[in-house]
């Protein structure tokens, strides 16, 4: 049997959205030109509201002083990050996976179900709708971009997030549906350094690659 192709996959801490988006079109970049693997970067971003392509103003209902709001280039309307979340930006050359954007998504939503799985939690899909469902409610978003079929932006899975801040949009735009976190569906505190943990291990095992962390 071959051996998965290398991935890796890197920490980054808290970073403002503008720091990680520009920290993706480098990264971005350097995969069209080769010089690097897939790549899986994680983080976490303070308080912030994006507005994707498809975003409809009327969406933001409200907002606090503590709370940016960006307009971003990835598909899809509006979501919130923030604390208690863990984002994921996976830097992939679907060329050499499966050049099929809805495949590609439909991976994405695979990983978030698997790693909720292993504290429980039984998600699934929304028909016509993307991301990660509990029921009525989201547990992980999804929005992305595609450029000569590398990827970037990606997918957020509410850990303990601050599920309050929703209520300051239409999430995704999707009325009358909820939000939900692994800390609500367990009822007990989550250590986020265990949920990156599930999520590396899934996002390996789903799209077939070793999961490497590079010396820095």
């Amino acid at each position: 049997m071959a051996t998965p192709a290398a991935c890796h996959w890197r920490f980054e801490g808290t970073v403002s959205y503008a720091e990680g988006r520009a920290l993706q079109k480098r990264l971005v970049q350097r995969r069209l030109a080769g010089e690097i693997p897939d790549t899986l970067v994680l983080l976490e971003h303070p308080h912030v509201i994006t507005l994707g392509k498809v975003a409809r103003r009327e969406h933001l209902l409200s907002v606090l002083p503590e709370v940016e709001v960006v307009e971003t280039d990835r598909g899809g309307d509006i979501t919130y990050h923030g604390p208690g979340q863990v984002v994921g930006y996976p830097i992939l050359d679907l060329a050499g996976h499966r050049k099929d954007v809805k495949w590609y998504l439909e991976r994405l939503e695979e990983v978030m179900i698997r790693t909720v799985a292993r504290w429980g939690i039984r998600a699934g899909r929304r028909p016509g709708a993307t991301g990660a469902w509990v029921g009525d409610s989201k547990i992980g978003a999804i929005g992305v971009r595609v450029e000569r079929w590398v990827t970037s932006h990606g997918f957020a899975l509410n850990a303990s997030t601050d599920l309050r801040y929703f209520d300051l949009i239409v999430p995704c735009g999707l009325k009358g549906l909820g939000v939900t976190s692994i800390a609500r569906e367990t009822g007990k505190s989550v250590d986020p350094v265990e949920v990156r943990g599930a999520v590396v291990g899934e996002f390996g095992a789903v799209f077939g690659r070793d999961m490497r962390r590079p010396e820095a």
